[in-house]
């Protein structure tokens, strides 16, 4: 069994989890998009998303970076890699995104503190892909003795955003979604994240 053939079902059975559905984020400050996401999502609308690769590429890859600049490149972001947490459990596969607490990485390495699915155009068939990409890297932590309390994750078809948390065993699935329509929102809840983990390089 890899990450995406997890069922919330199985995460349950298997390793004890629950899952909560609740509003994750308060009053969030929104982010003004710099000319070049701008420019990179304006040159989104112009070309077919008929794949999760291309959606992945143009819309979520481009949000992601504005983080990461935003943030003079204080972490760590891989797109398409291995998290091979637990091989024997099932946890183990690649993951769309992954974002590591220490800057300028060459491979992945803990702590992890987010993890982001694209899919092509439903957010539900992502979620438990997540939860269980969330659970890898807590075990993928805490396998270098790192235990961070709070792991987040999210599931995007890039126009829609959904925000995941993972907590004591429990899978917190945020009420909210957020949208491409309003993408300074996205950035200022992935800025709330990032700052959770802010810590001296």
């Amino acid at each position: 069994m890899a990450y995406s053939n997890f069922k919330l079902r199985d995460l349950r059975k298997n390793f004890g989890l629950s899952e909560v559905t609740q509003k994750l984020f308060g009053e969030i400050k929104e982010i003004p998009l710099s000319n070049t996401l701008q420019d990179n999502l304006s040159f989104a609308k112009t070309i077919p998303l008929l794949s999760e690769k291309v959606r992945s590429e143009v819309i979520v890859m481009p949000i992601l970076l504005e983080i990461l600049k935003r943030n003079q490149y204080r972490f760590s972001l891989f797109s398409g890699v291995n998290l091979e947490a637990d091989i024997a459990s099932g946890l183990n596969g690649e993951c769309d995104f992954i974002l590591s607490n220490k800057p300028n990485l060459y491979d992945v390495q803990a702590p992890i503190f987010t993890l982001i699915e694209a899919k092509d155009n439903d957010i539900y068939l992502g979620i438990s892909q997540c939860v269980a990409q969330m659970l890898g890297a807590k075990i993928f932590n805490e396998q270098d003795g790192i235990n961070l309390p709070m792991i987040y994750g999210c599931v995007t078809t890039g126009e829609d955003w959904q925000f995941l948390k993972l907590e004591n065993q429990i899978a917190y699935i945020d009420t909210d979604r957020y949208y491409l329509s309003n993408v300074p929102q996205i950035l200022g809840i992935l800025q709330h994240i990032v700052d959770l983990y802010k810590i001296e390089n």
